[in-house]
Formats: structure tokens, sequence, C-alpha cells
């Protein structure tokens, strides 16, 4: 069995599959048949969006090696919007998994965070 099947069952839909399925609204930087970019509605940072994926994985433990191909797709749209949202000097690019990652909605999704020097340590 499955990591991903032991932890999902029927549940409600996360904002984000709602965001998905355009029951709400939010800002679209980018979107394929794989993946959607929008905007954070609570921005850390001068720039800051999510990137998630459209089938709904969980969290970043959840995932399957037949998940490999979809992870790095999310990675270069990462890249990509980040360079079409300005990013040339660099961003900092942030995946929370689980209740001690800070993740709150369980559906996975990368925070990219830019336009402004990023301090270290990050915790």
């Amino acid at each position: 069995i499955s990591k991903r099947r032991l932890f999902t069952r029927k549940e409600l839909p996360t904002i984000f599959s709602r965001i998905i399925a355009r029951t709400v609204p939010a800002t679209i930087l980018y979107e394929d048949d794989k993946c959607l970019a929008f905007r954070d509605v609570a921005p850390q940072a001068p720039v800051h969006f999510l990137v998630i994926p459209k089938r709904p994985i969980p969290r970043l433990s959840c995932v399957e090696p037949q998940d490999a191909q979809l992870l790095g797709h999310l990675m270069v749209v990462a890249a990509r919007t980040a360079k079409a949202e300005g990013l040339e000097d660099g961003y900092r690019l942030v995946i929370n998994d689980g209740k001690h990652g800070a993740q709150s909605v369980y559906h996975l999704h990368l925070h990219v965070l830019g336009g402004r020097q990023m301090g270290w340590p990050p915790g």
C-alpha cells in the first residue's frame, strides 16, 4: 500500500483544488495540463507565488517514484515563472511538509519568494 493511499481519504476539497476548479479566484501566472502557478494571497516577499500540481498529492513525503517527472516539471515551471516575474537576482523555493514543516494546505505546493534579500537560517 502506498503512503499516498494511507494518507488520503474522501475529504473536502482544499483551497487549491477549488482554485484549480476556478470556484475560488486567484491571479494565475502560468497554467498547463499538469500544474498551475498563482500569486500567494498573503505574500511574505515582494514576489510570492505558488506552483501546485493539478493532481492532488497531499504532501511531499507522500510522493512515489512515478511522481518524479511531475516533480521535475513543477521545478521547471517555478524557475521559468520566477524569470518571468523578474527574479534574475535569485529567489527562495520552499516546500513545507507536514505539521512540523508548517504545512497549512495538504495539497503539495512550492512557494517561490523573491524580490528582496532573504535571510539565513530561514527557520
